[in-house]
């Protein structure tokens, strides 16, 4: 996988295609695409733009763009990530450069790099930084719901409690966006708490057996508008990071959540957390499962391994 060289100029990709989500952020990215393509025009950058409400259909006029093409995910870690299997460095076949301005409800990963959303200059500015290889993570499902269906993540998921979380997010009022809105639904949750057992191998190894509340896999460092679920994750390093939880009371588990937002809980007795390459997780019963932050069903057993340096970000 080919780095571009240090400092290199904008000018020299050949264009940058533009990948609006409309719906994404509760159609943040739509109104403020007018800002954000001035401040394209301003620089003078060749760019096309795609419009998609659908993911698949944005990933399908990716993939067909022209060969090393840049691409610029306007929205959250639900657009960034049903663009990966475009983006991908393979032996084979060099990526696409990714750039991302974040503009949607969460914006996880882009929050790990310190882009703020609205922020157009700063996300812009950094297209002439040194671009880096960061690692995603790939995931099998096993059995379950989508058995054998795989998919590619650039910051993580969760099963059980925060999957939960994201379903109930759909209840909290309209006007509460962001990390409040995971707030609310987590407080919702809490009271709805079903626990069920789960075997963690991590690299051919058992890590856990027991009863587990939330079992988080990840790349980045936090979910949910700013929970610091994994906060010694490192995208670069070429390792999973696995933080499960159990057993817990509900009492533990809300103490738990006020802990995970400064990242304070790695240390608590009922935390369990370690790194690794690849992770097979088993339930005893289906368990409702999020990636980067949207609902993919129930499912009994996943396997995840990392694809290291496996993208090419260009505002790291």
């Amino acid at each position: 996988m080919t780095e571009l060289p240090a400092g290199l100029p904008i000018s020299a990709v050949p264009a940058l295609a533009v990948v609006l989500n409309p719906r994404a952020g509760g159609g943040l990215a739509l109104r403020a695409w007018p800002r954000l393509e001035a401040e394209l025009v301003r620089r003078g950058w060749s760019f096309q733009v795609i419009r998609e409400d659908s993911g698949a259909a944005a990933l399908a006029r990716v993939q067909a763009l022209p060969s090393g093409m840049a691409v610029v995910a306007v929205g959250g870690d639900g657009t960034v990530g049903a663009l990966l299997p475009a983006l991908l460095s393979r032996p084979d076949t060099p990526g696409r450069p990714l750039a991302i301005v974040p503009l949607g409800t969460g914006n996880d990963f882009a929050g790990m790099l310190r882009l703020r959303p609205g922020d157009f200059r700063g996300a812009l500015d950094r297209l002439s930084y040194q671009p880096r290889e960061v690692d995603a993570l790939k995931v099998t499902v096993l059995e379950g719901e989508g058995q054998g269906r795989t998919t590619v993540l650039l910051n993580g998921l969760g099963l059980g409690f925060d999957a939960a979380v994201t379903a109930n997010m759909t209840r909290a009022p309209a006007r509460v966006q962001g990390f409040a809105r995971y707030a609310w639904a987590a407080v919702a949750t809490i009271r709805e708490l079903k626990v069920s057992g789960v075997q963690i191998t991590l690299d051919g190894q058992e890590f856990y057996r027991g009863p587990s509340p939330i079992v988080a896999v990840m790349n980045g460092t936090r979910y949910g508008g700013g929970f610091r679920i994994s906060p010694q994750s490192d995208p670069r390093d070429g390792r999973l990071n696995v933080v499960a939880g159990g057993p817990m009371t509900r009492l533990h588990l809300m103490e738990l959540m006020l802990r995970v937002l400064c990242g304070a809980h790695l240390g608590r007795p009922q935390v369990h957390h370690a790194q690794g390459q690849e992770v097979t997780l088993r339930w005893d019963r289906p368990t409702p499962l999020h990636l980067d932050g949207d609902l993919h069903g129930q499912v009994s057993a996943l396997r995840v391994h990392v694809l290291p340096g496996a993208i090419l970000l260009l505002n790291a």
